[in-house]
């Protein structure tokens, strides 16, 4: 298993922590997400060869939060 930590701009609420860590949350391949809204970011541990940070990037911008 991987670790990254990604800085998450946007998110400001309950519903954002929700809709981040339900979205990634589902990815195969990712075992845990963690949001802390007040550092702004996201932490995911996941297993590289089902699921490529790529991937968790774009999910997280799907639900309308940008990732630096």
């Amino acid at each position: 298993m991987e670790k990254i930590t990604l800085n998450v701009s946007g998110m400001s609420c309950g519903h954002c922590v929700k809709a981040v860590e339900g979205s990634v949350g589902e990815l195969k391949g990712v075992q845990s997400v963690g949001v802390n809204l007040d550092s702004g970011q996201v932490d995911v541990t996941y297993n590289s060869e089902e699921v490529t940070v790529k991937t968790i990037k774009e999910t997280i911008d799907d639900q309308g939060y940008d990732v630096q």
